[in-house]
């Protein structure tokens, strides 16, 4: 099965040995997306601005491997602290109105110290 790395200039930079994504005939798999800019400096706010930026992040990924949001079939978030759900949510509810599958997960803790990562998978 073939497989392409996926790399785009307008998501933040991989923080370690890893591609932004990696596209097969039949799905992309985007890594965990943190709230940097593609600059990739940490972005400030709250909860809210910063599930933004991850999801920002993950749609410049899904754009360079030739898909969209409104495709992704799976998202799996990471918490610093579960007091950021409901908060997470609303932003996130926002993004992902066709309601793929999800899970959602407190860590004790994500790189750089971020309160939220979010990574997915969508149809190509």
């Amino acid at each position: 099965m073939s497989q392409e790395v996926i790399f785009t200039e307008e998501a933040a930079f991989p923080a370690g040995p890893y591609s932004q994504a990696i596209k097969t005939p039949f799905a992309i798999f985007c890594s965990g997306q943190i709230p940097a800019d593609k600059t990739g400096a940490l972005i400030e706010g709250t909860i809210e601005d910063k599930t933004a930026q991850c999801i920002k992040n993950l749609e410049a990924v899904l754009k360079a491997a030739g898909s969209e949001l409104a495709k992704v079939v799976k998202v799996n978030i990471f918490l610093a602290d579960m007091s950021f759900f409901a908060d997470m949510n609303g932003e996130y509810a926002k993004w992902f109105t066709h309601k793929p599958a999800r899970s959602c997960v407190a860590v004790k803790t994500l790189p750089k110290n971020v309160d939220v990562e979010i990574e997915c998978i969508a149809l190509p």
